[in-house]
């Protein structure tokens, strides 16, 4: 691995956490393919001298997210749209659920610049497994993405129009930054 052992944090001031959506249903073209960054979250990678002793974790405020940027749709979204997006994650998708990642294995990759992460994903009260690759270049340079069914956490997509125009049930979350 290009990153020297040791504990490295990241949270809003080195990177980028962010939860990209799609869209579905008949009414699709209506709606926003979002991108949605989240405000208050840290990170802990954890690199051991032996590769097993390397971990990941990862707490998030799940009230903290903020729409970034929405693309499609009929129309641009506006200040209220946005404000609404925001409020119905908060209120309706996500209720102040707690989020959190552990790693249960973290794999170098033979030429070091890839690392392999399994774990488990929280979300609220629901668990269950994740895995994702973290590129590291030489300068410290991360990132990531890990693509999350939202049902497999008990989340049920946000739909509108009765059901016409609904949010993708799979997600794609991204961290990019420098350690």
């Amino acid at each position: 691995m290009s990153v020297g052992s040791g504990t490295h944090q990241l949270g809003p001031d080195e990177a980028t956490l962010s939860v990209r959506t799609g869209r579905t249903g008949a009414a699709a073209k209506a709606g926003h393919d979002l991108v949605i960054g989240v405000t208050s979250w840290r990170a802990t990678l954890v690199v051991g001298e032996d590769p097993a002793e390397t971990s990941v974790e990862l707490t998030a405020d799940s009230s903290s997210l903020r729409v970034i940027e929405g693309s499609g749709g009929m129309k641009a979204l506006s200040d209220d749209d946005t404000a609404n997006i925001e409020k119905t994650i908060n209120d309706e998708v996500l209720e102040g659920r707690e989020i959190g990642f552990r790693s249960s294995r973290v794999q170098p990759s033979d030429s070091g610049n890839r690392i392999g992460v399994e774990g488990e994903l929280t979300i609220g009260g629901e668990s269950g497994p994740v895995a994702f690759d973290l590129a590291i270049t030489d300068d410290g340079a991360i990132a990531g993405s890990a693509v999350v069914k939202q049902s497999d956490w008990g989340i049920e997509p946000y739909s509108t129009l009765f059901g016409a125009l609904k949010v993708a049930d799979e997600v794609e979350v991204v961290v990019e930054g420098h350690l």
